[in-house]
C-alpha cells in the first residue's frame, strides 16, 4: 500500500506542479501568454499525471481487494516484483495516453483565435478553438476518456462489492471497523477524483459558461492532488489531534493506554 501511495503523491505532485506554477507567474507578473510549445508541453505533462493517477488509483483497488478478501495469497499475488510491474504499467499506459491526446489535440487548425478561457491548456478548451471540421476528432477524444473512465470504474466498483461482501462476513465488530478504515481514505480520494473528472469532461454543452468552467478545472485539476495527502494522513494519530486543535482552539483529550485502563496504580506511600 505504501509503495503504491508513493506512486499517487508523486502523480499528485506533478499535476499541481504542471497548472499552478505557470498560473501564479502570471498572475504575479499581470500577463496571461504561454509559448505554442509550453501549451503543448503543459498539457502532454497534466494529461500524463492525471491519467497515472487514475491508473495507480485502480490498481490500489485491487491491492485493497486482495488484503482484504485474500489475505493469505497476498505476498504471492502482489509481491515487490508485481507491485514494480504494476506501477510501471499505469506510468507506460498514462505517457501513451498523454502522447496520443497531445498529438492529436495539437495537430488540429485553430481557426477561431487563441485565447483559451482557462488558466492551463486544458484539453476541452483547446478543442474549442478548432475548425468544425474537427468534429469526428473531437467525438474520438470524448470517447476514449469516456471508455477509460468507465472501464477503471467498472473495476473499482467490482473490487469493492466484494470487498464489503468480505468485511460483513467478518465475526468480530472490531475486525470490520479495521478493514473498513484501511478502505474509507482511498474511497475518498476517489470519490474526490472521479466525482469532479466527470463534472468537469462530461457536462452537457448547455451548462458551459467561463466561470462554470474554470470553478470546475480547478476542483479535479488542484483541489484532488492538494487534499489527497491530507486524507491519507488523517490516519495518523498526531495529524488528527493537530486538527482537533486547529479546528476547536482546545487539545484532543488523549485516551488512556489499555493498561492504565485496566490495572490500578500502587501508591507506595499508601
Amino acid at each position: 500500500m505504501f509503495f503504491f501511495l508513493l506512486n499517487l503523491a508523486l502523480s499528485d505532485l506533478g499535476s499541481i506542479c504542471t497548472t499552478v506554477p505557470k498560473a501564479m507567474h502570471n498572475s504575479l507578473w499581470d500577463t496571461s501568454t504561454i509559448s505554442y510549445t509550453g501549451c503543448a508541453a503543459q498539457l502532454f505533462f497534466f494529461a500524463f499525471f492525471i491519467s497515472a493517477e487514475l491508473s495507480l488509483l485502480t490498481i490500489m483497488c485491487y491491492d485493497r481487494y486482495v488484503s482484504i478478501c485474500k489475505p493469505l495469497h497476498y505476498g504471492t499475488l502482489l509481491g515487490s516484483r508485481a507491485c514494480a510491474h504494476m506501477a510501471a504499467a499505469a506510468w507506460a499506459s498514462a505517457f501513451l495516453y498523454s502522447l496520443l491526446h497531445t498529438a492529436n489535440t495539437f495537430s488540429l487548425p485553430l481557426c477561431h483565435g487563441n485565447v483559451l478561457r482557462q488558466f492551463f491548456c486544458e484539453i476541452p478548451q483547446i478543442l474549442k478553438l478548432s475548425c468544425s471540421k474537427s468534429y469526428l476528432r473531437k467525438l474520438g477524444v470524448s470517447v476514449v476518456i469516456t471508455s477509460l473512465a468507465f472501464g477503471c470504474f467498472v473495476f473499482m466498483v467490482f473490487s469493492y462489492v466484494q470487498i464489503f461482501r468480505a468485511v460483513l462476513r467478518i465475526p468480530s465488530e472490531q475486525g470490520r471497523h479495521k478493514a473498513f478504515s484501511t478502505c474509507l481514505p482511498h474511497l475518498a480520494v476517489l470519490s474526490l477524483f472521479l466525482s469532479t473528472g466527470t463534472l468537469a469532461y462530461l457536462k452537457p454543452p448547455s451548462m458551459s459558461s467561463p466561470s462554470l468552467d474554470l470553478a470546475l478545472s480547478v476542483l479535479y485539476s488542484v483541489v484532488p492532488p492538494a487534499l489527497n495527502p491530507l486524507i491519507y494522513s488523517l490516519r495518523n494519530q498526531e495529524l488528527k489531534a493537530a486538527v482537533w486543535t486547529l479546528m476547536s482552539g482546545s487539545p484532543r483529550p488523549r485516551r488512556r493506554s489499555l493498561p492504565q485502563r485496566m490495572f490500578h496504580e500502587i501508591d507506595p506511600r499508601a
